[in-house]
């Protein structure tokens, strides 16, 4: 049987420590939040309490509780906040509300409500 030549160690790479490691990484930026917009729902007399409620169901999500509450809002304030949210989402969901269309249930509708967007006070 033959000898066998010993190995040679092998150099291991540094392992790094959690305090080694956080005091050589810069500290991470904080996301920035994007400037949140108010969708506002107009009111008008050319669009029925079911109109309004079946929309906000379709569009929003928001079950018909909170439809009928909003409607109720809207009527007596003249606007209603329904959603807030960034820019983008904003301009869609006003968009989605001006493409609705005519409330059947009236013959003087003539088109949709009408909404638009606003930043959040600070």
């Amino acid at each position: 049987m033959t000898a066998t030549p010993a190995a040679e160690p092998v150099e291991q790479p540094p392992v790094a420590t959690p305090a080694a490691t956080e005091r050589s990484l810069p500290a991470p930026a904080r996301p920035k939040r994007q400037p949140r917009y108010h969708v506002v729902l107009w009111n008008d007399d050319d669009h029925t309490y079911q109109y309004v409620i079946a929309m906000l169901q379709k569009l929003f999500g928001h079950p018909p509780e909170k439809g009928y509450q909003l409607a109720k809002e809207v009527d007596s304030q003249g606007r209603v906040i329904v959603l807030t949210t960034t820019r983008e989402h904003a301009e869609l969901k006003r968009d989605q509300i001006h493409a609705f269309g005519a409330d059947r249930l009236l013959a003087r509708s003539k088109g949709a409500m009408s909404a638009s967007i606003e930043p959040e006070a600070a």
